[in-house]
């Protein structure tokens, strides 16, 4: 079984489909503080992002946990395969939510100030002369996922693909010199060196020219009042202002990009 998820999977948790969170589910801060718990949905297989084997735990399991101690309460993990498990979970928060409106139109989470900014990039063989998206041509093949942005932007500039369902297959397809270059997140791609140091890529900055393939990642927050969307943004300012986020992440070979 896979233990990175493609971004369509990431996408299906983190992200989280229409209407599947409904109001009996919403829980203000002073319950969460009352019960002195709070929840978080996560997929139990998904490392870097979390694995309920706990060896290591997932930056979103520790920086839950970070979370919770900043409001006073405990953790408590809500592990869910499909996105359709989101109805009966009763989590309060997910993380690494794309921070945009537009996005989450749809959906019924609110959403924390954002606190780092990632996207698509390209990660290449060390010795390669690839600078950025735009230095792509017909003579490059990049690994894409399936149905992803990055596939269709990388497409209409005519640029040969071969497509993977996974972002960890992309990768080890590149350091097995199959491809030129994958299209993956920076966070995958960070683990990936971190647990391959035999294999370690080279990872492009990420374009901001390119809209579609950039953005800000925030708290997902299931229908709160304002008081635990204000709690959370408090929180979350301390801890960046600490360096406990950075240290997070960075534990799983992610250097974080502060958001725009």
């Amino acid at each position: 079984m896979k233990t990175i998820l493609p971004l369509s999977v990431v996408a299906a948790i983190a992200l989280i489909s229409p209407a599947l969170i409904g109001p009996a589910q919403a829980r203000s801060l002073d319950m969460i503080r009352s019960t002195g718990v709070i929840g978080l949905c996560a997929h139990p297989n998904s490392l870097p992002f979390a694995s309920k084997a706990g060896d290591p735990p997932g930056f979103q399991v520790e920086l839950g946990q970070a979370l919770a101690r900043e409001l006073g309460v405990s953790l408590k993990l809500d592990w869910i395969i499909t996105r359709y498990q989101m109805r009966s979970a009763g989590c309060d928060i997910l993380l690494d939510v794309i921070a945009d409106r537009e996005a989450q139109s749809e959906t019924n989470l609110r959403i924390s100030k954002p606190y780092y900014r990632t996207g698509v990039a390209l990660a290449v063989p060390s010795a390669s002369t690839l600078t950025s998206f735009k230095s792509l041509n017909e003579h490059t093949k990049v690994g894409v996922q399936v149905g992803s942005m990055a596939a269709m932007v990388i497409g209409q500039r005519r640029v040969p693909t071969s497509t993977f369902g996974f972002e960890i297959d992309s990768l080890e397809a590149l350091a097995n010199h199959e491809i030129d270059a994958a299209a993956v997140t920076p966070t995958v791609a960070g683990y990936f060196n971190l647990t391959h140091p035999d294999k370690a890529l080279r990872i492009l900055d990420r374009d901001e020219s390119e809209a579609n393939l950039n953005w800000n990642v925030a708290v997902g927050i299931v229908r709160p009042d304002d008081s635990l969307r204000d709690a959370i943004d408090a929180a979350l300012e301390r801890l960046r202002g600490d360096g406990t986020v950075e240290r997070i992440y960075r534990r799983y070979g992610v250097i974080l990009q502060s958001p725009k």
